[in-house]
């Protein structure tokens, strides 16, 4: 089993005929991705063809929806349009958008999560920011690399693309469930929480990977969700340990102020609820590999 992505998963890219979009459509084909068209609206009934797969352009989510029976939204629209690209597919009640878009105004992602809360949160929005979600062996919805790892008992959730790629690959030998890079901006769709609770009830996840970095409360507040709900063993890896204070890391949301957000604040509060922290990738996935070993 997986969490959000199947193999059964219909996943339609808006922004397909862009340059990234077409890049990454022909990615997920090549991964074993179930794409099945793309959204433009000023390229409507045009087709493209990856390597053989010709793809239908449609003129709305809606439509794509409708005709091919799409699931999932991957979005690789410019940061100007991506606000409206994301409140589209909530208008059409798809099940997940996931934004891979980088830049969009912090403004504009609270205004489309806004959205999506008054619309009775249909749409699961992964992102903005981040890499996907991939479920190896199943599907891939994003840019995360589909042949770095294989199919396993480990749920991995990371605010860091890059990070997400190298636990993968040290674990690969053991395997995820699924992979989710929820971004590192400070307003995002999908929580490390959001994640936690959906590997709990996966009875195919043994095992959790949570990887944050300095900013904002929410590996603090995902610690104190594990102590609450999350009876299956969990490493951590928090990134930033030194970073300097009040400058702005990377991602958006990865900035220190005082003593709120840095990396030994989350270290202890992770510790403090029995979760495992690793002060290196390395040694997080040497963590995870003792924790397997074990069950």
């Amino acid at each position: 089993m997986a969490i959000w992505l199947t193999e059964n998963s219909k996943i339609i890219v808006q922004g397909m005929t862009g340059s990234e979009g077409s890049k990454h459509t022909r990615r997920m084909l090549k991964a074993g991705a179930k794409v099945v068209g793309g959204v433009n609206a000023r390229k409507a009934g045009q087709t493209m063809d990856f390597d053989g797969t010709v793809l239908p352009v449609f003129g709305t989510v809606a439509e794509a929806m409708r005709e091919t029976g799409a699931d999932v939204s991957v979005v690789f629209v410019p940061p100007k349009f991506a606000k409206d690209a994301v409140k589209e597919a909530i208008d059409a009640e798809i099940g997940l958008c996931v934004v891979i878009t980088e830049g969009i105004p912090v403004h504009d992602t609270t205004e489309f999560w806004a959205y999506n809360v008054s619309k009775g949160n249909k749409t699961r929005i992964i992102g903005p920011n981040c890499p996907g979600i991939a479920s190896p062996g199943a599907s891939n919805a994003g840019i995360i690399p589909a042949d770095i790892t294989t199919p396993g008992p480990i749920g991995l959730v990371s605010k860091s693309g890059t990070l997400t790629y190298q636990l993968m690959y040290e674990l690969r030998d053991v395997g995820f469930s699924t992979c989710v890079g929820i971004g590192g901006d400070p307003v995002i769709g999908t929580t490390h929480i959001d994640a936690l609770e959906a590997f709990e009830a996966d009875p195919d996840t043994k095992a959790i990977v949570m990887i944050g970095e300095i900013g904002g409360d929410a590996e603090e507040r995902a610690a104190a969700y594990i102590e609450q709900h999350v009876t299956k063993p969990v490493v951590a890896y928090v990134a930033g340990f030194t970073a300097p204070e009040g400058k702005t890391m990377g991602h958006a949301g990865a900035i220190v102020s005082g003593s709120s957000g840095t990396a030994q604040a989350k270290k202890e509060a992770l510790e403090k609820v029995g979760v495992r922290v690793g002060k290196t990738p390395s040694e997080t996935a040497r963590l995870m590999r003792e924790i397997i070993k074990s069950l």
